[in-house]
């Protein structure tokens, strides 16, 4: 029976020696000991090239012990243990009191719950001492796999755990697959539509407006994974003042004269008047190179493998007699007058700092009176149950006034979630610059493709957080060396990919998973292998629910690091490596595989074979 100790930081004792594997034989334990230790490379150059996202070597002991088989989840059975230990205490627990989290050090555990800090004013107790009375409960009423528990600083409960959780998830992750490992269902079937890019289509895609375009098309596919409904949507600016400035420039081309002030400048123009021969009219000549640039625009996009449900037309919006219906819903309030000759949204009423024009006095609906009745579509026409609308940095004068309108249209405002999406700057040979379409000094995203490609492109834009301020070096980009991320990731799935060719070629059979013993990896190696893998359903959870894929692209490169820690320390199909221990490291290559593939297929990028 496996005795479960309480650890109180400060004051515990050293690892008895029957703890050990090899018992009390010094040259036992010796070797234990340095065997659970990453080999270290003779060459201290070669130690400092190793990758910075795992550590270079690991101390401790893994002690076996033989634990009942409980497929509960750790963090709901922890809870179940916790809650339990809490009625004991006398103290009636409320689930949402108890906290877990996975400690960033391995010294401070497993996992890790502030509940004492949490319960202590409630019960009058000091919060250390109260962890201590629900340390010995805990030790006395264990969940599954528990070896110690510790309390730690003020008041914190560390949890170590045998690693037979850690193998548990292994099977978990090898029997679902691709297709169903890491599939919380938090979602619950909501139905949700993310709208994003959304470029003006007067010029072709630029990297400072297309930059968000892996954001939404990520988040749309962790939200889709996560149990949401999704669908992904494109607002076509068709109509309207930019569209006839784009017609302007485009027959002031075809003229042979200089494109006016506040036209668009670029060398696409000229290219798109020598194929129009319509009439001298604006608009028309405005959408003729709407449509085709509008065809550019999808082009690029699904390049990097960003599909949309729906291109919905502003145009189609303005002519279906939308805006006029919403304006009279919004009258029919008592939330709009009329004010020098302009209609006024009385959005004060609703939170906003000043009332906003719907239509001005010559009669031109305002962008905010087409966005009211273009988002009255969305949540009342179509039913989306949210809307998460992608926007540049430079709209964020407009949110309050739009959840103000939606509000006024009878919608709950916080069923509309608007991201805003800060600038990416373009560093190449040590010079960056800014973009404007109408100057014409843009990057187009079609050359940053050609330049670094797709999955490059993907990756480096889901990096950093979405309201963060992003630089590219396409210098360090275009380096195929670990300091490059997405040659980084990529390359941990090539060594999968290499590891099973070299099985089939040497006909080693895979022995069925039920049939192999997963208690052999013990290796630090392994099990912080592991830990990236079992991790993964609360990854993609707290994504989805923070509405953050950059949490993904973090999870992906520590499970690329934990692998190349690993692939470097513990040969798999080497002829030193015991036959049962080969067995259960090609389990865990495989794994590690699923989870990786599911990381990077909801980032958007590949997972090649061969590089």
């Amino acid at each position: 029976m496996a005795v479960h100790e309480i650890r109180v930081e400060g004051r515990d004792r050293a690892v008895p020696w029957f703890r050990v594997p090899g018992g009390a034989d010094p040259k036992v334990r010796a070797l234990a000991r340095s065997a659970r230790r990453p080999r270290r490379d003779s060459n201290p150059r070669a130690r400092l090239r190793r990758p910075a996202l795992y550590p270079l070597s690991y101390e401790g002991t893994c002690p076996h012990h033989t634990i009942l088989d409980v497929t509960m989840p750790m963090r709901p059975a922890l809870q179940d243990a916790v809650e339990r230990a809490l009625r004991a205490c006398g103290i009636e627990a409320r689930p949402a009191g108890i906290g877990f989290e996975r400690p960033s050090r391995p010294e401070h555990g497993d996992w890790s719950t502030n509940v004492a800090l949490v319960y202590a004013k409630e019960v009058g107790e000091p919060p250390r001492a109260l962890a201590e009375r629900i340390a010995a409960h805990l030790a006395s009423d264990p969940p599954p796999h528990l070896e110690r528990v510790e309390v730690a600083g003020p008041g914190f409960l560390n949890f170590h755990l045998y690693p037979k959780w850690l193998h548990e998830s292994l099977r978990e992750a090898v029997s679902g697959g691709t297709d169903h490992y890491a599939r919380p269902g938090i979602g619950g079937g909501e139905r949700v539509q993310v709208e994003f890019v959304s470029a003006n289509p007067t010029g072709p895609l630029h990297v400072g407006n297309g930059w968000w375009g892996s954001y939404g098309d990520a988040l749309a596919r962790v939200l889709a994974r996560c149990g949401w409904s999704v669908e992904r949507e494109y607002y076509v600016n068709d109509t309207g003042g930019q569209v006839r400035r784009l017609g302007s420039s485009l027959l002031a081309r075809r003229r042979g004269e200089e494109v006016p002030e506040d036209g668009y400048q670029g060398s696409y123009v000229k290219e798109l008047a020598k194929s129009y021969k319509g009439p001298d009219d604006v608009m028309e000549a405005g959408r003729f190179a709407a449509e085709r640039i509008l065809g550019s625009i999808r082009s690029t996009l699904a390049s990097i493998g960003i599909v949309y449900d729906e291109w919905y037309s502003q145009a189609s919006v303005e002519e279906s007699g939308a805006v006029e219906e919403t304006i009279g819903l919004l009258r029919s309030r008592g939330l709009v007058e009329e004010r020098d000759g302009a209609l006024w949204l009385l959005s004060t009423r609703l939170g906003d700092s000043r009332d906003r024009v719907l239509v001005k006095a010559n009669g031109d609906v305002t962008y905010l009176g087409g966005d009211l009745a273009y988002h009255r579509d969305k949540f009342i026409v179509r039913g989306f149950d949210r809307v998460i609308d992608v926007f540049g940095a430079d709209h964020h004068g407009q949110v309050a006034s739009l959840k103000a309108g939606v509000a006024a249209l009878g919608v709950d405002p916080s069923r509309l979630e608007v991201k805003l999406g800060q600038m990416v700057a373009l560093v190449d040979g040590g010079k960056s610059g800014a973009m404007s379409k109408r100057a014409g000094n843009f990057v187009a995203l079609d050359d940053l493709i050609a330049d670094i490609g797709p999955d490059a492109t993907r990756l480096l834009s889901l990096v950093s957080s979405l309201d963060q301020a992003a630089t590219l070096d396409l210098d360090v980009v275009r380096g195929q060396s670990m300091e490059n991320p997405v040659y980084y990731v990529q390359y941990a799935h090539t060594r999968m990919a290499s590891i099973e060719r070299v099985r089939i070629e040497r006909a080693i059979e895979r022995a069925p998973l039920d049939d192999v013993d997963l208690s052999v990896l013990a290796h630090e190696r392994e099990l912080e292998l592991l830990r990236r893998v079992e991790e993964l359903p609360d990854v993609l959870a707290e994504a989805a629910r923070d509405r953050a894929p950059h949490k993904v692209t973090a999870w992906v490169r520590s499970l690329a690091g934990a692998f190349h820690g690993f692939y470097h320390d513990c040969p798999v199909l080497a002829p030193s490596t015991p036959q049962g221990l080969a067995q259960a490291r090609l389990w865990l290559v495989e794994a590690a595989r699923v989870a990786l593939v599911i990381g990077l297929d909801l980032l958007g990028v590949s997972a090649p074979e061969e590089m």
